[in-house]
Parts: C-alpha cells; structure tokens; sequence
C-alpha cells in the first residue's frame, strides 16, 4: 500500500520546486544569478531567501519559502483574522509554508508582478476550519498596456477553469478589492487572482489548482518581460515609475496580511520586506497630465476592467 505523505510535506516539496523554476526563468532572463540566502527561525523552522539586486533587467527580484511553525496568541489569531468566529481564546500552535515572489524590473515599460502561495494550519490542523490554502498573483504597471493586462489575465483565468470555472471571476474579484489603497481611492494595480482561506473541499482538491495557478506564474509574465525589457524610455517616465512604486510601498506596509502576519510571528525581517523595490519616490501633489499615458493608467487603477 502506497504511503501518502501528509498534506503539509506535500506543499513543501510544491513550494521548492516552483521556487527553482521561477529562479531559473529569472535568471535566463536577466544573466545574473540570485543571492540564496538559508535561514532558520528560533521558534521553530526556516526558508530560503533568493534575492537578486541591480540585476540586468531586473531592478530588485525575490523569490522566497518558508516553512515556519511556533505559537500565536490569542491576541495575534484576533489582530490577524485568523480562525474565525471560533477562534480559540488562549495560544494556538501554527504551521505555514509556502512561496512568495515579488519582480521589480529597471525598464518602467515593464510591470512588477507579485505571487504568493501558502498553506496554513492551525492546531495541527486536526479540526474542521483549522487548515487552508490561499494565495493568488497580480501585475503592477507603472504604464498600462491593455495586451499585457489581457495575456497576464488569460494565463490565469485559464489554470482557474482547469479546476473550475466559478473561481476565476470570483478569485478577480478579491483580488481587485484586496489590493486597494483606501487612501488614494486606487488599486495597486491591474489585479490578477487573490484568495485566502480555502477548506470547503478536500485538501487534495486545493493543492493541485494552488499547484496549477503557481506553475502559471512563469508563462503569465515573463512573455511580458521579453517584449518589455528592452524599449526606450525616457527620464519622466523613470521618475513616473519611481511614484508608482512609492504606491507600492505604501500598500505593503499599510494594509498587506502577509506582511502583517509575518512581523506578529517573529519572522526574518529581511525576507518579509523583499516585497520592497529597491528604490521608489514620493512627490508631493504629484498630478498627471488630463489624458496622458499616467493618467490613463490611475484611471484604470480607479475603476477595474475586465481582461478577459
């Protein structure tokens, strides 16, 4: 009789391999290699960080996993939404793996992107409620180019269906008010898939679409790269770019869960603000021309489309 391996060791070994394919793709593209970086946590597991800086193409590219376990307060399981309504009243144990990237290129032409795939357990997972997956990838143009925002959508929508055909629209969905800055009264950017949380069918059913939706990754962006990297820009949409990615900034620090949940737990510094372009700007009152290639881009930001 076949031995299955517990659903946790599964996503590990998913996480690693989708962590070295995205390395490889990243560094073919780019010709330099990532800084890889092993780190273990006192309270218990560890990850490793690949970080690549001042790169060729890419301006700042992370790609990280993590594998982390330890206790959370009952305070922290309330802050962070953890649990539900039924979420215990004393210390609960945790357990979490999964993959994070974040790809900054130089050239404004070209979008950041950001995936996240994870499990979670709570308890050992052993009650209903007390596991799920979550996850999802979105696209941050500095300059929106509608052919980009539809391939990057496609490609997704596409490893949806293959699971079933209600997630997409509803994974958009959240996704689009997810990545929302109430103060600006702006997406972060063009959306993509996002959800968190999910348990209604079998743990097995979630790892192959979370498996799906993450080895879509590279087919989704990196055409885009390829078209993007190398076209002329100038010194105002540089600048342009660099005031998107304060927007960015502000996002992650304000709002994002991950990173909350990783600063609540103890968790490397280093790896969970990897998120963080390299460099990025604030102009203060900054408006974009009326009917300019910016202000199109903050208009689309302001009110989702529908991609595909």
């Amino acid at each position: 009789m076949v031995q299955v391996a517990p659903m946790r060791l599964q996503m590990e070994t998913t996480v690693r391999d989708i962590q070295e394919v995205i390395c490889e793709a990243v560094e073919h593209i780019d010709g330099r290699s990532f800084r890889r970086d092993s780190w273990s946590r006192p309270e218990g597991g560890g990850g490793l960080s690949c970080v690549l800086q001042n790169g060729n193409v890419f301006e700042k590219a992370g790609v990280n996993i993590s594998t982390v376990m330890g206790t959370l307060s009952s305070e922290a399981m309330r802050s962070l939404k953890l649990g539900g309504q039924a979420a215990p009243q004393r210390s609960t144990a945790f357990y979490a793996t999964g993959v994070s990237v974040v790809i900054h290129p130089h050239n404004p032409m070209a979008p950041t992107v950001h995936a996240n795939y994870r499990y979670f357990e709570l308890d050992g997972g052993r009650a209903d409620g007390n596991w799920w997956f979550g996850g999802g990838s979105d696209l941050t143009p500095a300059y929106l180019i509608e052919s980009d925002a539809a391939h990057f959508h496609r490609t997704l929508k596409e490893a949806c269906d293959r699971h079933d055909p209600a997630f997409y629209p509803r994974f958009k969905k959240i996704c689009d008010d997810y990545f929302y800055l109430p103060h600006r009264g702006e997406r972060r950017g063009i959306g993509g898939i996002f959800f968190d949380h999910l348990n209604e069918r079998t743990p097995e059913f979630y790892l192959a679409f979370v498996t799906d939706c993450a080895r879509a990754f590279v087919p989704s962006y990196f055409p885009l790269i390829e078209q993007r990297k190398d076209m002329p820009f100038s010194t105002e949409q540089k600048a342009w770019q660099q005031l998107r990615r304060g927007r960015y900034v502000e996002f992650n620090l304000v709002y994002d869960r991950g990173t909350t949940f990783g600063l609540k737990t103890g968790g490397r510094v280093e790896s969970i603000l990897m998120s963080l372009p390299h460099t990025a700007a604030w102009e203060y009152d900054h408006q974009p021309r009326e009917g300019s290639p910016e202000a199109l881009t903050i208009e689309t930001l302001k009110h989702p489309r529908e991609w595909v």
